[in-house]
């Protein structure tokens, strides 16, 4: 099963049943997830920082004197500030103080009793938790603003402390911009929205012992992409196969001047496990295509564009739209590959056209999987006000055409024709260039040639991509990494599989 991404009161209502369930108490709980915070923590912040811990005064903040202890127990040198929003603490609250050495406690009621933060500090966020429901404001917006202002590191516990979990904020909302948040259970559904990139540049998922089964019962759209469920529906290679059992992928791209997408969508789809693949390009890039990807076989039409289309009968799968530009050729191949109702992989210039043309919409064959940027999918769907409307677009779009949606950007979203959409967790800035896509196209197509269905086929590329761009990351670095360095490294992916 997928890891679902719940609503902050499925959560409360996850916690409460464990707790009958297990017949523990909240506080036992609460120290479950404080326990997998300070694991997190410790295993990132060197002895030698100060650790400065903001508490509010719910759970939230209970957790936070819970990892103060541990961390005092520990010998890191600790201070805590207990933020006076409220002027009666929550039940955990007031037990996990009683347990802290009370030398430690300083209490922040006003401007003037907020410590100085520097740079070099690392700061334990437990202000709010997911709970909140209404916008910080009072002493807590001013504490809020000064760790913001401090450029210190920033460890969230759960949640930054002023980012609502099931919605999105206004923009004058004050939030605790987290280098980390270690958050329990689930995501949240915010953390998904690119306007709240600042705030959540990164998290942590910790598993702290909820009830599955329960969890089972609880009702959700949206879901994680992790490993475990994207290696569930990988297939092993059987031992007496041949190259026939596992497909020809067609990859369709490429006019004078753009052969690189070609090449790139080739080279991903070999190295994605079709047994055949065959590149049709333009005359231009036929040396090109044959010195780069000699693994690959190659059809040639047209001289500089593609023009016509031609028997595809023997693919298992077809990839059209990296590089084969928008003139009228491009359009007419494009028309008359839809016309032929069979699925296909639509990415990039192919998308353009149909956005152009928009009577080509209802021409899209029912169960093919359409790879937009943000700015392609603008131009299919039209404007959207926030993140939540582009999203509610996107499910709207694979349910109106029968078609998967690969959303590519940070944590790329997958919509399916019921309308659930899985979020992607792996991946990273340093993929943000020219040419990631077209490999994602390759690896799409590859996987489908392999009857893989096309949901299944986006849930493990985009898996894949994404982790292969950061081992690219790893040993590159996010600036000098290039889409080539995508592909290099899937073999490596590939083989964590198997």
């Amino acid at each position: 099963m997928p890891v679902k991404i719940l609503t902050a009161t499925q959560v409360h209502e996850l916690d409460n049943y464990s707790i009958k369930q297990e017949k523990i108490s909240s506080l036992e709980l609460m120290e479950r997830a404080s326990v997998q915070f300070f694991t997190c923590l410790t295993s990132i912040v060197e002895k030698d920082k100060r650790i400065l811990v903001f508490c509010g005064k719910g759970n939230n903040g209970g957790d936070g004197l819970a990892i103060a202890r541990m961390l005092l127990e520990a010998n890191y040198d600790v201070k805590v500030f207990v933020v006076e929003h409220s002027p009666k603490p929550s039940k955990d609250f007031a037990l996990n103080q009683k347990r802290i050495d009370k030398s430690k406690i300083n209490f922040v009621k006003t401007a003037k009793q907020i410590p100085l933060i520097k740079k070099t500090d690392v700061i334990v966020d437990a202000i709010f938790g997911s709970g909140l429901s209404r916008a910080v404001d009072g002493i807590s917006a001013a504490v809020i603003n000064t760790i913001n202002k401090s450029k210190a590191e920033v460890y969230s516990v759960d949640v930054p402390s002023g980012l609502f979990c099931d919605k999105l904020n206004n923009s004058k909302d004050v939030i605790v911009q987290s280098t980390y948040t270690f958050t329990f259970h689930a995501p949240k559904f915010s953390f998904f929205f690119s306007v709240n990139g600042k705030y959540v540049p990164d998290f942590v998922l910790n598993e702290i012992g909820l009830n599955k089964s329960y969890e089972e019962k609880l009702p959700s759209d949206y879901f994680f992409i992790t490993k475990d469920f994207a290696k569930s529906f990988f297939k092993k290679r059987e031992k007496f196969s041949h190259k026939g059992n596992y497909g020809h992928a067609l990859i369709a791209a490429g006019s004078f001047g753009k052969m690189g997408a070609a090449v790139l969508a080739t080279k991903a789809a070999l190295r994605s496990g079709a047994g055949l693949v065959t590149a049709l390009v333009p005359a231009c890039g036929y040396d090109i295509l044959q010195t780069s990807a000699p693994e690959a076989m190659c059809l040639v039409d047209g001289d500089s564009h593609l023009f016509s289309v031609p028997d595809v009968s023997r693919f298992n799968s077809i990839a059209v739209g990296p590089g084969v530009r928008t003139n009228s050729s491009a359009i007419n191949f494009v028309y008359e590959l839809l016309k032929l109702n069979k699925p296909l992989v639509l990415d990039a210039d192919a998308l353009n056209i149909i956005s152009a043309n928009k009577n080509y919409l209802n021409l899209i064959p029912k169960g093919s999987v359409l790879t937009p940027h943000p700015g392609e999918f603008k131009r299919l769907v039209g404007e959207w006000k926030d993140d939540e409307e582009k999203l509610e677009k996107q499910k709207q779009f694979s349910k109106k055409y029968g078609v998967v949606v690969v959303l590519k950007g940070a944590h790329t979203s997958v919509s399916s024709v019921d309308g659930k959409v899985y979020f992607n967790s792996t991946g990273n800035a340093g993929m943000a260039k020219g040419g990631s896509g077209d490999v994602l196209t390759g690896i799409i197509t590859a996987l489908i040639a392999q009857n893989y269905s096309g949901l299944h086929a986006a849930i493990i590329a985009v898996y894949v991509h994404g982790l292969a761009g950061d081992y690219a990351k790893r040993e590159l670095g996010e600036t000098a990494m290039k889409a080539s360095d995508i592909i290099y490294y899937l073999p490596k992916v590939f083989k964590s599989f198997e």
